[in-house]
């Protein structure tokens, strides 16, 4: 008689399962998503979670890298843009259509993923906060970058405004999380562009 395997079954998808698991983490945040609501939307038990991801925290992280492949490259292409005003358009009218997608949850994973955390999960809001003050600092040399070249006037100044527009995209994410429509995002978005230096 053979001994039965127990383990995942052969249809497994990992990468499907993270995809769920991180859509949980985008809507619930880190803290507000159980064992439990994970493991069902993943199509798997707690142990082969534990066996695939490891744990919550790692898990989490995984999640937050997919994230991040999908997302980044909007950051990463405003800052190529020629004008420092079309590096914030670009970047803030993406986060309006990105945090307003039909088929995803709405907000910045980043942004739900933290706004409340218990003691045990701190280093988890850690590395959300390092990640955004990273995001921060690149779109504060841009601003330098575009002062040199005279894009920017000389007396510009790049970190107040990174820290605004960051701030900005922040509060957007949350409101949008909180049930504000694509069209009320582009509203934001236009006064922030009617008040930039000429």
């Amino acid at each position: 008689m053979k001994e039965r395997k127990i383990g995942r079954p052969r249809t497994f998808d990992a990468d499907s399962a993270l995809e769920k698991a991180m859509k949980v983490f985008w809507e619930k945040g880190y803290e507000g998503s159980s064992l439990p609501e994970l493991t069902e939307a993943m199509g798997m038990n707690r142990p082969s979670l534990y066996a695939v991801f490891g744990n919550k925290e790692n898990l989490f992280r995984l999640a937050l890298e997919r994230y991040g492949a999908t997302h980044d490259p909007l950051f990463d292409a405003a800052l190529e843009l020629k004008t420092a005003r079309a590096v914030v358009e670009h970047f803030l009218r993406g986060n309006a259509n990105a945090q307003t997608e039909e088929e995803a949850p709405h907000g910045c994973l980043v942004i739900n993923g933290a706004l409340a955390c218990s003691d045990d999960a701190l280093p988890i809001r850690q590395s959300l906060i390092e990640r955004r003050a990273a995001a921060e600092v690149r779109l504060r040399e841009r601003f330098e970058r575009a002062k040199v070249e005279g894009d920017l006037p000389p007396d510009f100044c790049a970190s107040q405004m990174a820290r605004y527009v960051m701030t900005v995209s922040n509060g957007m994410a949350v409101q949008a999380a909180a049930g504000a429509t694509r069209q009320q995002l582009q509203e934001v978005v236009d006064q922030v562009l009617r008040g930039w230096p000429a």
